[in-house]
């Protein structure tokens, strides 16, 4: 049997919710609760499979609700049922542990299905989140684009040269390398030369020396 919470801070939308998901075999509505405080506090008492949250509430808002419950209650699924849309809210909820974002257009099968994913483990997501969630992760790898010189610093720090020697070998000044290096850091979101150098074993076309 799934254990389910509902958040919404509207009572019809709770009361309509409660009613399709009891009313399917192997669910149970455990408890409700109308904002992020409350949905903490009946998750810890609860401890239920999956809980539905919305996003937009007062006292508490949904973000800060699943942050919250993810990192109290790690075993209980967070999916987020929203008429939000928008990149930022799906980003940020994603991010704070949800694991699902499902939009309330949704056909009722879509949000039972979405239910039983997230007590399985799966990550149910609304087409439009799922779309934004690619979006998201390509422009994040395009912002790793390093420039033509960068690229030929990080392949000399692979090969385990100090910055004097990748400075005499490329014609410029170790200053300059220094500047290269911190972009390059910044780039990639590393923090030393090791890293960057594990980064680029990675990605990089012939940068692993062995």
């Amino acid at each position: 049997m799934i254990r389910i919470l509902v958040v919404d801070d509207h009572s019809v939308v709770r009361r309509g919710l409660e009613q399709l998901l009891d009313s399917h075999p192997g669910m149970t509505v455990v408890g409700s609760a109308a904002d992020g405080e409350q949905a903490i506090s009946l998750a810890a008492d609860l401890l239920p499979d999956v809980i539905l949250m919305d996003l937009s509430m007062p006292v508490l808002d949904g973000v800060q609700a699943t942050k919250r419950i993810t990192e109290a209650t790690p075993d209980v699924h967070v999916v987020v049922l929203t008429s939000f849309a928008d990149q930022r809210r799906i980003l940020d909820a994603l991010a704070a542990g949800a694991a699902g974002y499902i939009l309330k257009d949704a056909d009722p099968d879509e949000l039972v299905a979405a239910v039983q994913a997230a007590a399985t483990g799966g990550s149910p997501l609304h087409p439009k989140a799922a779309r934004v969630l690619l979006d998201a992760r390509r422009e994040e790898k395009s912002g790793r684009q390093l420039s033509a010189r960068e690229e030929e610093v990080l392949r000399l720090v692979v090969e385990g040269l100090p910055n004097k020697r990748i400075a005499r070998r490329l014609g410029i000044t170790e200053r300059t390398v220094k500047a290269h290096l911190t972009r390059i850091f910044q780039q990639l979101g590393v923090a030393d030369r090791t890293q960057a150098a594990l980064w680029a074993r990675a990605n990089l076309p012939d940068a692993d020396p062995a």
